[in-house]
């Protein structure tokens, strides 16, 4: 790959844009089809943008449901139509007598998925309900995963697999809050929404721990706009949902998104 077409992409997605390329190389020179794992929106911009590149490949891109965060690409040669290809995206629903299950939150049951030994590139979207979970799961080894899957942080479940249409997704709950602030850069948001010190945010965006738009972010100057979803790991992720304007003291309002 040329060095040009690596500037547009952080230092630790080279490896990644690296794969993508294959997969297009393949299917534009070698007339492959190839489904892959679950992409998250940064992954999946990434294929997209190799893809416009080339011009002799099909895409899709497929999560199970319309709404999905997360997807599996099928790239296809351009006479094939990519519509016409299986995503092979199963439904696996959790379920329990224990009255505890709902209390268990979405990462209880990432870990708990982690646990039986499947990569997380195999899961999809996952749906935390009162009294249920459905998990998008990669059709492969849906089956593996629901004979192993048979506790939840200490709560046993029952697990079944079931047609896609009969998944319940939950729309992600935003806990809005309002902030002043002095600018629009990502460290200073960062430690107003998490009540943080900005020494405590600034070594851990340095090392790479924070991501805007699922691209990693070095840069605790970055100044973030509207729309912009952070996340910073340990502590969740957030929208950046408007921009209201500014105060008498010349301050900038904020209404932040907290997702919960």
């Amino acid at each position: 790959m040329t060095n040009e077409l690596y500037s547009h992409f952080h230092p630790d997605e080279h490896r990644f844009v690296d794969k993508a390329q294959e997969w297009v190389r393949r299917a534009a020179e070698q007339h492959a089809v190839k489904r892959t794992d679950f992409l998250d929106p940064r992954q999946a911009f990434i294929v997209q943008s190799l893809v416009n590149r080339s011009g002799d490949v099909g895409l899709r891109f497929d999560g199970g449901y319309a709404q999905a965060e997360r997807k599996r690409a099928i790239l296809t040669p351009v006479y094939r139509d990519a519509d016409a290809e299986d995503a092979d995206i199963g439904l696996l629903a959790v379920t329990s007598d224990d009255a505890r299950l709902s209390q268990l939150d979405h990462g209880d049951y990432l870990g708990s998925l982690l646990g039986v030994g499947i990569k997380r590139d195999k899961i999809g979207d996952i749906h935390v309900g009162p009294d249920y979970c459905h998990c998008l799961i990669a059709n492969e080894i849906i089956d593996f995963v629901r004979l192993n899957l048979q506790q939840v942080h200490r709560v046993h479940v029952y697990t079944e697999t079931l047609p896609l249409d009969r998944l319940r997704p939950i729309v992600p709950a935003l806990e809005e809050m309002n902030l002043t602030v002095a600018s629009l850069r990502l460290d200073g948001i960062v430690s107003d929404v998490y009540r943080l010190s900005r020494a405590k945010v600034l070594q851990p965006i340095k090392s790479g721990r924070c991501k805007i738009n699922w691209k990693p972010e070095e840069d605790p100057s970055k100044p973030l706009k509207e729309g912009d979803v952070v996340s910073f790991q340990g502590f969740g992720r957030f929208r950046l949902l408007e921009v209201e304007g500014e105060t008498k003291k010349g301050r900038i309002r904020l209404k932040i998104g907290k997702f919960v």
